[in-house]
């Protein structure tokens, strides 16, 4: 069971990047799927969430309106997509999957080793 994280990058403020996770040995079908981010000297917090099985989402109020997610169960792959970024954005970012999203990561039991977003002003 693996969950891989990719599309970080360097990238200048208002500018805009994709994430990508992507699940090996297991499906999303049934799983909550939630995107995580740790700053330099900071908690994770949580950003996002979707359910795969209805695909309702979520946001944290930091990136409501910029920030959207989806799915593609074919590809077995959630996306990130990352619009308006801020110096404030810069972290390792994370995906998880689980039952239930809270922005604690309480829920989830796989977790990928992340992917580096800095965004510069």
């Amino acid at each position: 069971v693996q969950l891989v994280e990719s599309g970080g990058g360097l990238v200048q403020a208002g500018g805009s990047l994709r994430l990508s996770c992507a699940a090996f040995g297991f499906t999303f079908d049934d799983f909550t799927i939630g995107w995580f981010r740790q700053a330099p000297g900071k908690e994770r917090e949580g950003v996002s969430s979707i359910s795969s099985s209805d695909g309702s989402t979520y946001y944290e109020d930091s990136v409501k309106g910029r920030f959207t997610i989806s799915s593609d169960n074919a590809k077995n792959t959630v996306y990130l997509q990352m619009n308006s970024l801020k110096p404030e954005d810069t972290a390792v970012y994370y995906c998880a999957a689980g039952e239930f999203y809270t922005d604690y990561g309480e829920g989830m039991n796989y977790w990928g080793k992340g992917t580096l977003v800095t965004v510069s002003s």
